[in-house]
């Protein structure tokens, strides 16, 4: 199996990033719906966002640092994309007897508020997440799958739920509710990467055998301003 990091992108790495990416920007569409989880009233993108972070622990662990970073940028400017879309869309003129733009308002109306947290929250987790999980690969010699993806999800998941939840909505509601928010999102996201953990393990498991590959991040700096996956060096 080999270990390089020079290498070419797949197609599986391409279905892979697909995921992540499409993950990603469904997450933001379906943000604004509520929903009621065992109790819990979440937003149902809570379901979904949360694959955004396993779909990266598997690029991290199989192909590197480089390469899921050059993915979370991809989805970076996809997700800033679709907002530009969805703004110039609602701003179209309409004729009078079509009577569907307040409800179009209501699910694709991404404020500027909205847009600066979720693009700020995600940058910083999905970021945080791939660097945690490549060096305590590094620091385990590639042992213990289950500690390193939940360990980055607790620092990833942190991080990205205490930024946007601060950024979207403080001073929208009391202080001590946004906390509760804030913490129920994130135990529902720990608690929803442990679960899938025997999942992840098979799907990277199956992703290494089948590419061949499982890098190791050696000699690698983990800024996050480079669309570069090729030099080891930077």
């Amino acid at each position: 199996m080999s270990k390089n990091s020079e290498l070419p992108i797949s197609p599986l790495y391409f279905i892979l990033s697909s995921f992540f990416v499409t993950s990603l920007l469904l997450s933001n569409i379906i943000a604004g719906k509520m929903a009621t989880f065992f109790g819990l009233t979440l937003p149902a993108a809570v379901f979904l966002f949360p694959l955004t972070y396993i779909f990266g622990d598997i690029l991290t662990e199989v192909y590197g640092f480089k390469k899921a970073r050059f993915t979370i940028w991809i989805g970076l400017f996809a997700n800033l994309f679709m907002a530009l879309v969805f703004v110039l869309t609602l701003a179209l003129p309409f004729p009078e007897f079509w009577g569907r733009q307040e409800a179009y308002q209501t699910v694709l109306g991404m404020t500027p508020r909205l847009v600066g947290a979720s693009t700020i929250a995600y940058f910083a987790g999905e970021f945080l997440n791939s660097a945690v999980l490549s060096k305590l690969k590094l620091k385990t010699a590639g042992r213990m799958l289950w500690v390193r993806t939940i360990a980055s999800t607790i620092v990833g998941e942190g991080i990205d739920t205490l930024l946007f939840i601060t950024i979207a909505f403080l001073g929208t509601m009391p202080w001590g509710t946004l906390k509760n928010v804030m913490l129920a999102q994130y135990l529902w996201k720990v608690a929803y990467e442990i679960v899938v953990t025997p999942l992840t393990y098979l799907v990277v498991g199956w992703v290494k055998k089948k590419e061949g590959v499982d890098v190791y991040d050696h000699d690698v700096k983990y800024h996050p301003f480079s669309l570069d996956w090729r030099r080891d060096h930077e």
